[in-house]
């Protein structure tokens, strides 16, 4: 490593962080500062323009092509379909009833449903948002501190970060696989067991739910000791609870997490197809939904209205009934001799298949007739290109950032701090920690990723357990101030009795509880490690 690299590489992430805080859109500011510095070297002969010619292969193998990136719209789409219709609005609802007579019994109902929507949509947004709409003025309103609403809620919002099946797990699994590979090319290993996004789905499983259990022993603990700040319901507020509502509320969610996540986990499905699943169950699971509202409303009594309802819940049937049908017959039609009973089985899923568009069909139609398909598309494009823009962006900065020798730059930084790897993968937690306060996880997985990881996995460090720790360090990129996006999410929908300083103090001890399980995971790789062990051997 020469000085002249080191220069180029510091004017390289002054110019690119420079331009975020100046407040150009990140994957503006990633591309523009790396072209401009690449410009401005090449005038001294420092930069080759040759290099850029690997930009469109670049984005087109890494993106485009990629097979699992295509599951990131796949689950977007199922976050904002339940998100619109409301069924987030039932469980947050029905859970408040379940846990209001335990000490901080609301706070501790917020973070269980973020357990769910975060296994079952997995967008941090929506899930801030709806939580602060439904929970925040009831919280408020049973006289709870302000600052520990709003940490409880921006805290469980995160939860999607972190609990599979998560956007960040997915980018992280797409970057680590690449990352660990050519680490291990460079060491002689050519044939290394490939790292999937299921390892992490798996891997993650644990720290997730052991971070959303300290969560809610944290507010238990408060309203033990300050119950002023979070008044549990007395049994006349709550009345009497009707547990058939809250049984149906949970069955949509708990359903929708164990076909998409069970499917990975269990290898019947990849990502892609599992997140295609979940986003036609959220779609069904919405029509049935907003069927119930026309009920109860009156309008469901018109014929056709009825007829789209049935049609949905056989649809809902049919989709349950498909893999079981699979299970016990073989469904090709290019055997050699097709059995009686396999032939039957075909017919069947033939005529289940049919029922299952029928259903599909007659909720779009409900969606549409409640004016919620054009907004669940259009949002579901705004999040998924605001997401792949960046990634061009950090391929064209990653390009340059290489050009320039910033690999060996890294390299040497890496291999020369005290501590051999442990202080390496010390040393870059804190640096994306410090990211975190201002810039997005996606920013940071595309930017700082495919930087260090190749350095990082060259030794003994087990990449699942690596991409585990990195996923809850970005998590905290949510809640961190000054720029935590789930401190804008909630301040977005808050009452103005809520001020900035409130949840700035409310999400601070949420933060050590997240240090606190970081911690565990680094000193304890079991965790991460383990569940992955079992699955998938």
């Amino acid at each position: 490593m020469d000085t002249t690299q080191l220069i180029l590489v510091l004017i390289l992430f002054a110019a690119a962080f420079g331009s975020v805080l100046a407040g150009i859109p990140v994957a503006f500011a990633l591309s523009g500062a790396a072209i401009i510095v690449a410009f401005a070297a090449s005038l001294f002969g420092l930069f080759d323009f040759s290099f850029l010619g690997a930009v469109p292969s670049r984005i087109f193998g890494t993106a485009m092509f990629n097979d699992v990136l295509t599951a990131v719209p796949l689950f977007i789409l199922m976050g904002v379909i339940l998100e619109r219709s409301r069924i987030a609005e039932d469980l947050l609802t029905n859970m408040a009833k379940t846990f209001g007579r335990v000490p901080a019994g609301l706070g501790i109902s917020v973070t269980f449903v973020g357990i769910l929507l975060a296994a079952s949509t997995g967008i941090v947004g929506a899930t801030v948002v709806a939580m602060g709409l439904l929970s925040l003025p009831t919280m408020l309103k049973r006289g709870y501190s302000p600052s520990l609403a709003a940490g409880s809620i921006c805290a469980a919002g995160t939860l999607g970060q972190i609990i599979p099946p998560s956007i960040v797990l997915v980018f992280l699994g797409d970057q680590l696989s690449g990352a660990y590979m050519e680490a291990q090319r460079e060491i002689g290993n050519y044939s290394p067991d490939p790292v999937s996004v299921g390892d992490l789905f798996a891997g993650a499983l644990i720290p997730g739910l052991g971070l959303a259990t300290l969560y809610m022993a944290y507010q238990f603990v408060v309203g033990l000791v300050r119950p002023q700040d979070c008044p549990a319901f007395s049994a006349d507020e709550l009345g009497d609870i009707d547990w058939q509502d809250i049984v149906f509320s949970l069955v949509a969610p708990v359903m929708l997490i164990l076909v998409v996540l069970g499917s990975i986990l269990a290898g019947i499905a990849t990502p892609t197809e599992a997140a295609g699943v979940g986003a036609l169950g959220a779609l069904l699971l919405a029509g049935r939904r907003l069927h119930a509202v026309d009920q109860a409303s009156g309008e469901a009594d018109r014929s056709w209205l009825r007829h789209l309802k049935t049609m949905v819940s056989a649809g809902i049937v049919a989709a349950l009934a498909l893999p079981l049908v699979r299970s016990v017959a073989d469904l090709r039609l290019t055997l050699d001799a097709i059995t009686l009973w396999n032939g039957a089985m075909i017919v069947v899923a033939l005529a289940l298949t049919a029922t299952l568009i029928a259903g599909t069909c007659s909720a779009l139609v409900l969606l549409a007739r409640r004016r919620m398909l054009g907004e669940i598309v259009f949002a579901t494009m705004r999040i998924t290109t605001l997401a792949f823009t960046i990634l061009v962006g950090a391929t064209i900065f990653s390009l340059v950032f290489r050009s320039f020798g910033g690999d060996e730059v890294v390299t040497h930084a890496l291999d020369n701090i005290p501590g051999g790897t442990m202080g390496a993968v010390i040393a870059v937690s804190i640096v994306i920690f410090i990211l975190g306060f201002f810039l997005d996880f996606i920013e940071i997985v595309f930017i700082i990723m495919p930087i260090v990881a190749p350095v990082i996995l060259r030794s003994d460090v087990d990449p699942v357990w690596f991409g585990v720790l990195v996923a809850m360090n970005l998590q905290t990129s949510f809640l961190t101030p000054p720029f935590g996006f789930a401190l804008f999410y909630l301040k977005g929908v808050a009452p103005p009795e809520i001020r900035t300083s409130h949840i700035y103090r409310g999400v601070m001890p949420f933060i050590g509880i997240q240090l606190v399980a970081l911690a565990l995971v680094f000193t304890f790789p079991e965790l991460a490690t383990w569940l992955p062990k079992q699955i998938f051997g």
